[in-house]
């Protein structure tokens, strides 16, 4: 999937809806079951920060993608600085282009 589709659903979501940013706010927002959707980044070093991340979801049944830019993540956020992760809680007006994105996460898994 194209990537500017996926920081375009970040935008909306954080402008209509709610998320979490960073790693921290993302591992707590999966670990208590809130989230519908992760993205991070995959420019982070050192790639430990981020290693959990996947597994995490993986145990939990939340899709997760990658993106290439830790800065566009950011950006896409709403925020000035760069951000490693992002966990969206509430899709917003963002509900439709999201069930694309998770079927397709979903159609790579398979």
């Amino acid at each position: 999937m194209d990537q500017s589709k996926i920081y375009e659903i970040i935008e909306i979501a954080s402008q209509t809806g709610k998320i979490r940013k960073g790693v921290n706010e993302t591992t707590k927002a999966i670990e208590r079951g809130i989230a519908k959707i992760v993205i991070a980044a995959k420019n982070v070093e050192p790639k430990e920060i981020i290693m959990h991340l996947s597994p995490l979801c993986e145990e939990k049944n939340v899709p997760y993608i990658e993106v290439d830019s830790k800065e566009a993540l950011g950006r896409a956020a709403g925020i000035k600085v760069a951000t490693s992760s992002v966990a969206i809680i509430d899709f917003g007006q963002a509900e439709e282009k999201a069930k694309d994105l998770i079927n397709f996460i979903k159609s790579k898994k398979e």
